[in-house]
C-alpha cells in the first residue's frame, strides 16, 4: 500500500460507462468503466450522477451527485457498492450496462499503512463495508496481513460480505455468525491482542463504538465517516463535523478517513446508513 494519503482527481467530472451490475443481496455493485482512470488510495471517493433521468422530472432540480466510496479498482473498473436508500441512490441501482455516468473523483484522503508490528483489524457495517474491500486489497498486495470482521442488520444484507474475503461475520439478527454487534467481535479482538490499527467504516453508532472502544485500549484507529455533500472539494462546508479541541474537519477535504483521535465523537450524521 502506497504511502501518500491523496491522490489527486483529474480536473473536472468526466462522462464514462456502467460496465455491468452485480447482485449481492440487496446491495448492488456498480461497475463503471475507468481505464484511464488514477489508481486511488484505499478510502477516497467519488462523486457520482446519471447522465439521464437523474432529477425529480421535468421543470424541477436536478439530485446533488452521490458520494460513494471506491469499493474495489480491477480490469480497468472502478467499483462501487450501492444500496437503495433515496432517489439518487435508487437512481444509480437502476443503471445498466452501456448506460453513462458521471465521476468526479477520486477525491479525500484515504487510509495509510500500518507501522511495523501493528496488525490491521478492518472493522465495517452495512453497505459502509466498501471502502475496506479495496484497502484489503491493497495492504495484502503490500505484505499486511488482515483480519476483517464485519456486521450486518440482517440475512437480506449478508450476502455484502462477499465483497471482502475471509471474513468473520456479526448479525443483529443472529441469521450468521455472531448474534449481536460486529463491536463486540473487536472488543474481543482488542483484549486478546491489543497491538493493532483499527480500519473502520459503518453507521454513526458502529463507528463511535470502534472510536470508544479503541481510546479505552490505546489502539489507534482510522475512521472512513461519510456526510452529505453538494461539492466534494471543500467548497461548500456541508459536510462538516466537529474536530476534538475545537473547530471543525471537512468530511471531503480532511477526510473521510480522519484519525478517530482527531473527534470527541462521531456525530450522527457522519456514518453511511444503518
Amino acid at each position: 500500500m502506497s504511502a501518500p494519503d491523496r491522490v489527486a482527481a483529474p480536473f473536472g467530472r468526466r462522462l464514462l460507462e456502467v460496465a455491468g451490475v452485480d447482485r449481492l443481496g440487496i446491495y448492488r455493485v456498480l461497475r463503471v468503466a475507468d481505464p484511464d482512470g488514477p489508481q486511488p488510495v484505499a478510502g477516497q471517493f467519488a462523486m457520482l450522477a446519471a447522465a439521464e433521468g437523474w432529477g425529480g422530472g421535468e421543470g424541477e432540480r436536478p439530485f446533488l451527485p452521490r458520494a460513494l466510496s471506491i469499493a474495489r479498482v480491477r480490469d480497468g473498473e472502478a467499483h462501487y457498492l450501492l444500496e437503495d436508500v433515496g432517489p439518487g441512490t435508487r437512481r444509480l441501482c437502476e443503471l445498466t450496462a452501456g448506460q453513462q455516468i458521471w465521476v468526479h473523483g477520486p477525491l479525500g484522503r484515504g487510509f495509510t499503512a500500518p507501522e511495523p508490528g501493528r496488525r490491521a483489524i478492518l472493522s465495517g457495517g452495512g453497505v459502509g463495508i466498501a471502502p475496506l474491500a479495496i484497502l484489503q486489497d491493497q495492504l495484502e498486495a503490500a505484505g499486511h496481513p488482515t483480519l476483517v470482521l464485519l456486521g450486518f442488520r440482517d440475512a437480506s444484507r449478508l450476502p455484502g460480505a462477499g465483497l471482502l474475503r475471509d471474513a468473520r461475520l456479526a448479525s443483529d439478527d443472529g441469521s450468521a455468525g455472531h448474534h449481536g454487534l460486529v463491536t463486540e467481535l473487536l472488543a474481543a479482538e482488542l483484549e486478546r491482542d491489543p497491538r493493532a490499527l483499527v480500519y473502520a467504516c459503518g453507521p454513526a453508532g458502529m463507528l463511535e463504538g470502534v472510536r470508544v472502544l479503541c481510546e479505552r485500549a490505546g489502539v489507534p484507529a482510522q475512521l472512513a465517516l461519510e456526510a452529505g455533500m453538494a461539492c466534494g472539494f471543500g467548497a461548500c462546508h456541508g459536510c462538516v463535523v466537529p474536530r476534538r479541541g475545537g473547530g471543525y474537519l471537512r468530511v471531503c477535504l480532511d477526510g473521510p478517513v480522519i484519525d478517530a483521535n482527531e473527534l470527541d465523537h462521531v456525530d450522527a450524521h457522519a456514518g453511511a446508513p444503518a
